[in-house]
């Protein structure tokens, strides 16, 4: 009996009796689990080359689990009908994922938290062609995912090899054990996910969510429905145990870059990926969230990308790499999808990579964040070029299909730009209050008479609950608070871009419930740049 604790993944190893001349094609099994609640769970097994088969298993359930085999192959003996159980018991560790468990959608449906009910501010990385050989293994991808760790990361955006921005079997894509499909797609290829199997298990063993990605979304007429069927069967099989999420493709809606056309959104290609997305639905017995990555093209939401909304558990958002420009859109789109039917959390889960194309820095980075997480959003994803394409410092990514490039900024150098930190930062600040329970409340702030915005975006956006308020001010401009009235504020304003903090001690409201705020750290920026304010309930009351 095989023993594994509590939200840790326990693999059992099944071998063939007999040769199968087509395991991937020819072969099915599943395995039956029992918990000691009577609970069932069928989880299926992936083909793990030669005549081994591997099944995943992981609960929050201790005790002995009791399992049986049930195999396409009814005469084949070591795969069929095969009988067994595994104990499981307490974890001892502070791994979160492992102490609360996996995600889930809280019960009002608006943000997400783990299995025990803690909530989960979800602070996202973009590291799409992460499980590519160009991110070295160990000790690049490791030295990655520290520095993410330390700076409060807790998602990775990654593809499992069938990537954008290039050609099927491009070079560039390889891990240590080439790609993941035989060039003719007439099987998965098990030495590949193997190699990826290191990295993923990595990130969740450094506290790191890996957020799936299936494939991009040209691949689905590239493979066929049927094909990609089995791929995402193939994936549930490998990962689905692990504390993962899953996004079924990548700018689902947006065809092969060549196309005649291009761009266009591809409702045909939505149709498919509805297909798949049903069909991981119905496989996954772990009921890992799902999700879809539009394009940035019609509505900028997986509402958007998807025949049936109810298949997804939450919304990922695309609004842009305008620098600035992109903050219409952005706003535009996370208030719309916040009034949608079904209620779902939403995510910005790409915006203006920091540096792409020479752009998007570290102020635009903030500007993103704060007017999405004060708009109602769960949390936020950060990319920065570099990485998510991963630039090596002798070898640039090089040429997109459409022959232009996004920048050369090396993936090592990439990891220091500013914005990564800045965001970090945020997270932990948001953190110390309920977070969770913050609306969206444009009302509350406003700029003084006679002051103008740059536009009807770049004004202050505002988001709290009756004993807190956090305000952000995208312009170096003061500040008039309103609706002060029946409680006594302290008052603490904040520079986003350092973390500096100062005091400004009790709000004196006026005879209408306003105060003005006089913008504390113009002086030391030069008259330029973003600030933050946060009012917190006094004692005394009002």
């Amino acid at each position: 009996m095989q023993t594994v604790q509590v939200n840790r993944v326990a693999e059992i190893c099944f071998h063939a009796a007999q040769p199968h001349p087509r395991p991937f094609d020819d072969v099915t099994l599943d395995v039956d689990f029992v918990a000691p609640s009577g609970a069932t769970a069928t989880v299926p097994a992936f083909w793990a080359g030669g005549p081994l088969w591997k099944v995943r298993y992981s609960t929050r359930e201790e005790g002995v689990h009791h399992y049986s085999t049930r195999c396409s192959d009814t005469t084949d003996g070591g795969l069929h009908n095969v009988e067994g159980s595994v104990m499981v018991i307490p974890y001892e560790g502070a791994n979160p994922l492992l102490v609360h468990g996996a995600l889930c959608v809280s019960s009002d449906r608006r943000f997400l938290q783990h299995a025990d009910g803690t909530p989960f501010f979800w602070l996202g990385d973009t590291w799409w062609m992460g499980l590519c050989r160009r991110l070295r293994w160990p000790e690049e991808f490791a030295e990655l995912t520290a520095d993410r760790v330390s700076k409060g990361f807790n998602v990775v955006q990654i593809v499992a090899g069938l990537y954008p921005d290039m050609g099927a079997f491009d070079e560039r894509g390889a891990n240590e054990a080439g790609f993941p499909w035989e060039r003719d797609w007439s099987s998965i290829r098990p030495e590949y996910f193997d190699r990826a199997d290191d990295r993923v298990r990595h990130l969740v063993e450094s506290g790191i969510v890996p957020c799936i990605v299936g494939a991009w979304g040209y691949y689905l007429p590239w493979l066929g429905l049927d094909r990609m069927k089995k791929h995402w069967r193939y994936l549930i099989a490998r990962w689905g145990a692990y504390p993962v999420v899953w996004c079924i493709a990548g700018e689902a809606n947006l065809p092969w870059y060549l196309e005649p056309g291009f761009p266009f959104d591809d409702r045909d290609a939505v149709h498919g990926w509805s297909e798949v997305a049903a069909f991981v639905r119905n496989e996954d017995p772990f009921e890992r969230l799902i999700s879809i990555h539009p394009t940035g093209l019609g509505r900028l939401s997986a509402r958007g990308a998807i025949d049936d909304p109810n298949l997804l558990d939450f919304d990922m958002l695309q609004t842009g790499h305008g620098d600035r420009e992109s903050l219409g859109p952005t706003v535009e789109t996370v208030r719309w999808s916040r009034q949608q039917q079904p209620p779902m959390p939403v995510l910005n889960s790409e915006v203006n990579y920091e540096g792409i194309l020479g752009r998007c820095h570290a102020d635009v980075q903030r500007l993103m964040f704060w007017s999405c997480v004060l708009n109602g959003t769960c949390g936020h994803t950060y990319g920065a070029n570099g990485i998510w394409q991963v630039n090596r410092p002798e070898a640039p990514y090089g040429a997109s299909p459409h022959g232009g490039t996004y920048g050369a900024t090396p993936w090592n150098e990439a990891m220091h730009l500013p914005g990564s930190g800045q965001l970090g930062w945020a997270k932990r600040l948001l953190e110390e209050w309920e977070w969770w329970n913050f609306q969206p409340h444009p009302e509350w702030a406003s700029y003084p008479p006679g002051a103008e915005p740059r536009d009807r975006w770049h004004v202050p956006y505002a988001s709290g609950t009756a004993n807190v308020r956090v305000i952000y001010i995208p312009e170096a401009m003061d500040l008039v608070v309103h609706a002060l009235e029946g409680n006594r504020w302290n008052a603490h304003a904040y520079d986003p871009a350092t973390g500096q903090q100062r005091a400004l001690g009790h709000l004196a409201a006026g005879r209408q419930g306003d105060a003005h705020i006089p913008n504390p750290f113009r002086a030391d920026r030069g008259g330029d740049g973003d600030w933050l304010l946060v009012l917190t309930t006094a004692p005394g009351g009002a």
